[in-house]
C-alpha cells in the first residue's frame, strides 16, 4: 500500500525500560510500514533527563503546546533506589506531573474492552472513564514531622502583610502534618475539560468528593463545578440528553459497582489515581487502559496508563523471553494519530488509527495474546505470544485490512 502522509507532526516522547523496547517495535512493525510518520522527538528516558537536568521534559511539554498533540511512552519516576541505580544528579520529579502542570489538563482514563475478557464486576457492560484532576492535593503537598509538644497552624499572609490563621492541632506528643493546596483556576480548567469531554463523547458526567467532611477544600470543587455547569453547559447537556450530577465519593463507589458503565467519573487528583487503577483491574488489566491528558486550551497528550514494566525489562536484558502487553501503548499511538488526523482533516490518518485498534482487538479475540491476557481470557484455544510476536500478529491483520 502507498504510505499515508501526515500533514503536521505530533510530539513523540520516548521512555524507559520495557515500554521503550515496545515503543521501538511498534514503530517498526505497525507505524513506519503504513505511515510517513512525522514526529518531533524528545527522549524522556531517565538517562537523558538526567543529562539535561530534566529540561527535556519541559521542552516536550512546550512542544505539545506548539503542535497540539503528543504521545508519550511510560517513564521512570525515580526513588532513592533509582537514584543509585542510574547514578542520578538528583531525584527528578515525575515527567507526567511536570507535563500536566505545564498543560493544565485533565487525565481521562478508560479501559480497552475485549469481547473475550469479561469484567470482574458482572454488571459492567460499557467502559467507565475516569477523569482525574492533574494538579495539587498530595502531589504538591508540604509535610512535616513533629517532635514533642507544640501548636501547628495554617497561616496565610496576603500581599499587604495581613495574616489569617487556622489551628491544625495542639500537639501533646509527636506526630505528622500535611499541608495541601489547589487553585481556583486549575479547578475551573478541570471542570471545563470534564464538561467538554462529556459533550464530545456524549456521556453522562459524575463528580464526587467528600464535601460533608472537607467543608472548604472539597466544597470549593463542588461549587466551582456547579457554577460553571449552570452558566456554560446546562443547556448543551440538556440538548444532548446527557446528565451531570454531583455525589459524595462513597456514594459514587456504591453506584459505580452496581452500574452498567458508560459514563465519565470525575475525581480529584489522588482519588482519580486510585480509582483508575481499580477500574482498570476490574475490567481486566492495567495494561488495557487508555490515558489522555486534555487541556482546556485544546492540547492532547496520549500515553499508556501503566509503568515501565521493570521486571520484564531486567529479564529482557538477560536475554530471556518476555510476554509484555503492548495494547495500552499501541492505543496511545492510535489515539494521538486519530487526534492529529482530526485536527488536520486527514481522513486517511483517522481511518488508520481506527484500523490499528481494530486489528489489535481482532488479534486478541482470535486467541493470540500476551500471558497476562491469556490468564483472563474466556477463549479455549489461546496462543500465548512473546512481546514482539504479539505485535507481529497485529501487523498481519492490519495488512489484511489494507489488502482487502
Amino acid at each position: 500500500m502507498k504510505k499515508i502522509n501526515m500533514i503536521n507532526p505530533l510530539v513523540e516522547m520516548d521512555g524507559d525500560e520495557m515500554t521503550r523496547i515496545l515503543w521501538g517495535i511498534i514503530k517498526e512493525e505497525l507505524l513506519n510500514p503504513f505511515i510517513e510518520l512525522k514526529t518531533e522527538y524528545y527522549d524522556l528516558g531517565l538517562e537523558h533527563r538526567n543529562e539535561t537536568n530534566d529540561k527535556v521534559t519541559t521542552l516536550a511539554a512546550e512542544a505539545i503546546k506548539k503542535y497540539g498533540v503528543g504521545v508519550k511512552c511510560a517513564t521512570i519516576t525515580p526513588n532513592a533506589e533509582r537514584v543509585k541505580e542510574y547514578n542520578l544528579k538528583e531525584m527528578w520529579k515525575s515527567p507526567n506531573g511536570t507535563i500536566r502542570s505545564i498543560l493544565d489538563g485533565t487525565v481521562f482514563r478508560a479501559p480497552i474492552i475485549v469481547d473475550s475478557i469479561k469484567p470482574y464486576v458482572r454488571t459492567w457492560e460499557k467502559p467507565i472513564t475516569i477523569a482525574r484532576h492533574a494538579y495539587g492535593d498530595v502531589y504538591k503537598d508540604v509535610e512535616m514531622k513533629v517532635e514533642g509538644k507544640g501548636k501547628a497552624e495554617i497561616v496565610f499572609t496576603d500581599e499587604n502583610g495581613k495574616e489569617k490563621r487556622e489551628l491544625i492541632h495542639d500537639f501533646k506528643d509527636g506526630g505528622v502534618i500535611l499541608g495541601m493546596h489547589n487553585l481556583n483556576k486549575s479547578i475551573e480548567s478541570f471542570a471545563r475539560s470534564c464538561f467538554n469531554f462529556a459533550i464530545d463523547t456524549k456521556q453522562d458526567l459524575w463528580f464526587a468528593t467528600k464535601d460533608t467532611i472537607s467543608k472548604k477544600y472539597d466544597h470549593t470543587f463542588k461549587d466551582i463545578f456547579q457554577e460553571i455547569f449552570d452558566a456554560e453547559y446546562k443547556e448543551k447537556f440538556k440538548e444532548l440528553n446527557i446528565e451531570y450530577f454531583y455525589t459524595l465519593i462513597d456514594d459514587a463507589i456504591a453506584r459505580v459497582v452496581k452500574s452498567q458503565g458508560g459514563y465519565i467519573w470525575a475525581c480529584k487528583n489522588y482519588d482519580g489515581d486510585v480509582m483508575s487503577d481499580m477500574v482498570a483491574t476490574a475490567f481486566g488489566s492495567l495494561a488495557m487502559m487508555t490515558s489522555v491528558l486534555v487541556s482546556p486550551d485544546g492540547y492532547y497528550e496520549y500515553e499508556a496508563a501503566h509503568g515501565t514494566v521493570q521486571r520484564h525489562y531486567y529479564n529482557y536484558l538477560k536475554g530471556k523471553d518476555t510476554s509484555t502487553n503492548s495494547m495500552a501503548t499501541i492505543f496511545a499511538w492510535s489515539g494521538a494519530l486519530r487526534k492529529r488526523g482530526e485536527m488536520d482533516n486527514n481522513n486517511e490518518l483517522i481511518e488508520f488509527a481506527n484500523n490499528l485498534e481494530r486489528a489489535s482487538l481482532q488479534t486478541i479475540n482470535e486467541g493470540y495474546m500476551t500471558k497476562d491476557l491469556a490468564l483472563l481470557s474466556d477463549l479455549d484455544n489461546v496462543k500465548v505470544m512473546n512481546s514482539k510476536d504479539f505485535i507481529k500478529e497485529i501487523r498481519i491483520r492490519l495488512e489484511k485490512i489494507y489488502n482487502n
